[in-house]
């Protein structure tokens, strides 16, 4: 039996946890795709360093090319992250006829157009089951699992570090500010973590979604974004009082050919399922024209379950080879890139204002949505003592963005209307 080789870029949390499952499940692995699957070379920063898992100095090399341009390796794994040189050793390896397994979300966020179309000249496998969701099979799910029905929206939890900090948030009543301390200082935060709590790690991971979901070609530039750092734990407790919790949620939808994506913090009905998605874990709600709504739950991130999406990536492509079919299933976005408008955009939404504390500030309030075309869903004014004014909690029915926008625009001018404290979308 010829044996695959390998060659592992990186070697840190996801790399380690690769050489874990090859080394340990080989027999298993060998028995599915009838050869064994060795890795041969991995790339470390300092090959001197004390590591975790053993390998041996001679499989460990500082310089990727050794790996990039070895005629011996088969198939090229790369999980050491970042754009560059991730992207330039990636596309060296394809010119080389080599196959790509990478969980690399923001290099194909932002350039896997140009991967696939490569790997499709080359008639290469590029797989990334990893870059989303970790240990969650959605990336495959999507392209075969769904390849007989029309999608028409993705919903997801998708970050799991802004999940742990709002679920704390939710269950202790902490503020944002001492819960981010915490998940950094257990490893869930980065010490620099604008990325994950301001959205932008969860939009590289939908644009991802949106164009399998959708078959349309989508960026990241085309997916509205916000983050979780101004979400107050007096928002959360009014959510909760009128029966919802705050998500970090990614929706992506699809109507009559015209696509919205967009990461926000959103108020979830408990009743929901993604409500009750807690911690660091992750959950992707897709709904199909055919099959209806579907969830997919799990480990988001880690070690040994980012590893097992990477191992199970690597053991299609190995299939691939002994079929000799490699590059012949590669996802190509086939349809028109046709996104809604902010008139086309609707939801509910949940809306936290101070105002003057007077007779007929609610009448004026309530005339401002009357004149953009916003039905109210409830309206709540609660004594608040912090706060020498009064608090009104406002849910609308479904609006367009467009006529929430005009509705917001016309508070700023608004006299009696103090701060306008927050707006979310609405969900379930």
């Amino acid at each position: 039996m010829e044996t695959i080789n390998v060659g592992l870029l990186g070697m840190g949390t996801v790399g380690t946890g690769v050489l874990r499952i090859v080394e340990a499940f080989q027999d298993d692995l060998q028995k599915q795709v009838g050869s064994p699957i060795h890795i041969g070379k991995v790339l470390v920063q300092d090959k001197s360093k004390a590591r975790r898992y053993a390998v041996g100095a001679e499989r460990l090399t500082e310089d990727a090319w050794e790996i990039v341009n070895d005629p011996s390796i088969d198939v090229v794994v790369e999980v050491m992250g970042g754009i560059e040189p991730a992207k330039s050793y990636i596309l060296a390896a394809l010119d080389q006829g080599k196959h790509i397994v990478t969980a690399n979300k923001d290099l194909m966020a932002l350039h896997g157009s140009e991967i696939l179309a490569k790997a499709a000249e080359r008639s290469c496998d590029v797989f990334y089951e990893a870059s989303v969701a970790g240990g969650i099979p959605i990336i495959r799910t999507l392209i075969e699992g769904f390849s007989s029905d029309r999608i028409t929206k993705i919903m997801g939890i998708v970050n799991g570090t802004t999940n742990y900090i709002l679920t704390k948030m939710s269950q202790e009543g902490a503020s944002y500010e001492d819960v981010l301390k915490e998940a950094q200082e257990l490893g869930y935060a980065e010490s620099d973590p604008t990325s994950d709590v301001e959205g932008l790690d969860a939009a590289r991971k939908m644009a991802i979604l949106g164009t399998l979901g959708f078959h349309t070609s989508l960026e990241l530039a085309d997916v509205q974004v916000k983050g979780i750092s101004q979400v107050s734990k007096e928002d959360i407790q009014y959510g909760k009082s009128l029966g919802y919790e705050i998500k970090l949620l990614g929706i992506a939808e699809s109507q009559d050919g015209m696509i919205s994506v967009g990461v926000q913090p959103t108020m979830v009905k408990k009743t929901h399922p993604l409500a009750s998605v807690g911690g660091v874990f992750n959950a992707v709600y897709v709904y199909g024209e055919a099959v209806g709504e579907t969830m997919f739950y799990g480990p988001g991130a880690g070690e040994m379950p980012t590893a097992t999406s990477v191992v199970a990536d690597l053991v299609a492509v190995v299939k691939n080879l002994k079929l000799g079919v490699n590059g012949r299933k590669m996802f190509v976005p086939y349809k028109e890139k046709k996104l809604k408008t902010a008139d086309q955009i609707a939801s509910k939404y949940f809306v936290r204002l101070h105002v003057d504390d007077k007779a007929g500030v609610l009448a004026k309030i309530t005339q401002v949505f009357a004149e953009c075309d916003v039905s109210l869903e409830s309206v709540v004014q609660q004594p608040n003592k912090a706060i020498a004014d009064a608090e009104i909690v406002i849910v609308t029915h479904d609006a367009s963005l467009a006529s929430m926008n005009r509705v917001l625009a016309a508070f700023e001018s608004l006299d009696v209307i103090q701060t306008i404290k927050s707006v979310y979308r609405v969900e379930g």
